[in-house]
């Protein structure tokens, strides 16, 4: 299994009300999803209905998203394959789901996701150093 995780720290400005969609930008960009090419925050929008169908449980077809959000099937599938490839985004045989049903929990698989990676380079990194003595 592929899967790229982008981490990118971006400082965090200090809110008295946080705004929700502030903080799912926010979320989302540390995340390495959004880009300054998506003029129209469609990854955002598709990111967003994702997280709205988990805390129903239910899954999404990338017609039923381009159709609620008045996107191509096209953009939706291109999104989508960024959201899989991150590991946010499950197929499963109803649809798409978010990998886990609350965005706590995302985070806390990303979080293991990335200790396991980087335990694996640690290890190939010590192969390595031995073998070149």
């Amino acid at each position: 299994m592929t899967q790229r995780i982008t981490l990118v720290r971006i400082r965090k400005a200090p809110q008295e009300a946080a705004d929700v969609n502030q903080e799912l930008q926010w979320l989302g960009t540390s995340l390495g999803l959004f880009n300054l090419r998506d003029k129209d925050s469609s990854c955002f929008r598709v990111f967003i209905t994702f997280i709205q169908k988990a805390h129903h449980n239910e899954p999404a077809s990338s017609d039923e998203i381009a159709e609620k959000l008045n996107l191509s099937r096209g953009t939706v599938v291109h999104h989508l394959s960024r959201l899989m490839e991150a590991g946010l985004v499950l197929r499963e045989k109803e649809g798409y789901v978010l990998r886990e049903t609350n965005l706590a929990h995302v985070v806390k698989d990303i979080q293991r996701d990335v200790q396991e990676m980087f335990a694996e380079l640690e290890r190939v990194a010590r192969e390595i150093d031995e073998r070149l003595g």
